[in-house]
């Protein structure tokens, strides 16, 4: 695939491209859900601003952890900001910072938290678009017929037959989004939307990188990334069991 895209004079980085569109999707999908229900649109943008930068901070430090042996060899890695971003340390910032940041305005965490999780993970969906375009988070080699060949990925092997898992990645998270979205309809419980987004997230995450063939740090058996997952999944379970006994005012 094409990372950037030339129109005329002006140069189209996809990647970047798509994290936008991920981004202003999902806060008009949040304000849109957060005015029926009655949220602060200020704390909304709030929630997204502390989110970017909780975010880039999370991605940036959750890879300095899994690079930990390589950074020891070539310190350089530090500063080197073209690559190196973890989406679960981004997840895990977004949270934090969000959480501080409604908690000094003294509301209630758990409404905002359930309205935005359905949307981040749309805007994860469209964020693998481009990681398809850049051609990183790539699959492993394939003789199947559902595959993608890149030609001028800085990051995937080029001319090689891989497992398209970015696109793969992306169906799911907009599946995990849209029924989400039904989901928090079903039920007023606080705290159960965003259960449920890190239960299927986690085990969506944890399949997925099965197929994936870039190198993203190991504990034993499994990537760093599933064990994150794990710890995820098991998060979101007794958040879901928990949230209807007892009165989350937080």
């Amino acid at each position: 695939m094409f990372n950037d895209i030339k129109i005329g004079p002006v140069t189209l980085h996809m990647y970047g491209l798509m994290i936008a569109v991920g981004f202003l999707t999902a806060l008009m999908i949040v304000l849109k859900r957060g005015k029926k229900k009655g949220l602060s649109e200020d704390t909304i943008y709030g929630i997204f601003y502390c989110a970017i930068i909780g975010g880039l901070l999370g991605c940036r430090l959750l890879f300095y952890i899994v690079e930990i042996p390589n950074i020891m060899k070539d310190p350089s890695i530090l500063w080197d900001f073209r690559n190196g971003y973890v989406v679960y340390g981004g997840i895990i910032g977004g949270i934090l910072t969000s959480f501080i940041y409604v908690k000094t305005r003294h509301e209630e965490y758990g409404r905002y938290f359930d309205v935005v999780m359905p949307a981040v993970a749309i805007a994860q969906g469209f964020g693998r678009i481009g990681c398809f375009c850049a051609g990183c988070c790539y699959g492993a080699e394939t003789t199947s017929p559902f595959h993608v060949v890149f030609t001028h990925s800085d990051f995937a092997p080029n001319g090689v037959p891989l497992l398209p898992t970015q696109l793969m990645s992306s169906a799911g998270d907009f599946l995990i989004g849209i029924f989400l979205i039904w989901f928090s309809g079903k039920t007023e419980v606080k705290y159960r939307t965003g259960a449920m987004y890190l239960m299927l997230y986690g085990v969506g995450r944890f399949i997925i990188e099965f197929f994936r063939a870039d190198y993203r740090g190991s504990i034993g058996a499994f990537s760093t990334s599933q064990i994150i997952s794990m710890v995820m999944v098991a998060i979101g379970a007794c958040m879901f069991a928990i949230a209807p006994k007892f009165d989350m005012k937080f």
